[in-house]
């Protein structure tokens, strides 16, 4: 059975030794496998493209989130086809220095262990529909956000580019500094559901496809508890970003149940097959981490049955 592995060289938690074991295990495990380093940024997406014309079996991404939403959105790039079994299947080994989507599937953070899982899962032919995100063209496989968390995205990726490391302690630092530095007195998001209905003075709009999920670590970060892997998209609609009530929405976040529908200066919505952000400016916007840009309005929909997962 064909596969592709794709290797993110600038992988944070990839050091040259780990990364040559892992890619020898799977050779040795697949045999059939097409070793391929990225060299820039989209280069996963073309890369997942082509083996979707060669007609691969599973395409493997060695890398963080990053990666990964770029092979889904290479594999995707002539859109959900009626029949998903006519794309390669897709596996995420956690190479990154969040792995969100890798642990929020059941794989460890050990990359041995996790090549171990997806080397099962491929030789038994094992695969599960995927529902995944779709914002606008672009799908994603955990979430999306506009506002504050954006801007943090934005930021990081600045300082990578500049030669530094995205670590969760960066992360961290770079979100108090914007806390304080975005406009919190001036609403620029309305959230339009198909039914009529809409919640408006938003400052900052999370949508997720799963929970939890998190760019701190161990820490679990849990706006919309409810969200899962198989059902539609949720929405965390923050309303209220002073320095208290901010406090309370982060030791919310943190524990163990989440958000709670009625958490104050919130709205919540749940299991959404399509929606509409709208800004009255341009608002940072991110996907799966990865900052694309400033946007006044994104079209949202859940689309089940996207791709295969193989693990």
């Amino acid at each position: 059975m064909p596969a592709l592995l794709i290797v993110n060289p600038r992988a944070t938690a990839l050091t040259r030794p780990v990364r040559d074991a892992v890619i020898a295990k799977l050779a040795a495990g697949i045999g059939d496998l097409t070793v391929t380093t990225t060299e820039h940024r989209g280069h996963a997406g073309d890369l997942a493209r082509k083996a979707v014309s060669d007609r691969l079996d599973t395409v493997i991404t060695l890398g963080g989130d990053g990666t990964l939403n770029e092979a889904v959105n290479g594999l995707l790039s002539d859109g959900v086809p009626d029949d998903p079994a006519c794309l390669p299947a897709v596996a995420p080994l956690p190479g990154g220095s969040a792995n969100v989507f890798a642990r929020s599937v059941g794989l460890p953070r050990d990359l041995h262990r996790a090549a171990d899982l997806i080397l099962a899962a491929v030789r038994a032919g094992r695969r599960r529909p995927l529902t995944l995100g779709r914002a606008d063209r672009r799908y994603f496989t955990f979430c999306a956000g506009l506002g504050l968390d954006a801007e943090v995205v934005r930021a990081v990726e600045e300082q990578r580019a500049a030669g530094l490391r995205a670590t969760p302690a960066r992360y961290v630092r770079t979100a108090v500094r914007r806390f304080f530095t975005t406009d919190r007195r001036h609403p620029a998001l309305t959230v339009e559901t198909p039914g009529g209905s809409a919640v408006d003075r938003v400052l900052l709009g999370i949508v997720s496809n799963t929970a939890p999920w998190t760019y701190a670590g161990p820490l679990p970060v849990n706006p919309t508890p409810r969200a899962r892997l198989a059902g539609g998209l949720d929405v965390l609609a923050v309303r209220r970003m002073d320095v208290l009530s901010s406090l309370g929405l982060l030791a919310a976040m943190a524990s163990p149940g989440g958000i709670r529908p009625g958490h104050p200066g919130t709205s919540s919505l749940y299991d959404l097959t399509a929606f509409t952000f709208r800004a009255d400016r341009p608002v940072a916007f991110q996907a799966d981490g990865e900052y694309l840009g400033e946007r006044t309005r994104v079209d949202f929909a859940a689309v089940s049955d996207a791709v295969r997962l193989a693990v």
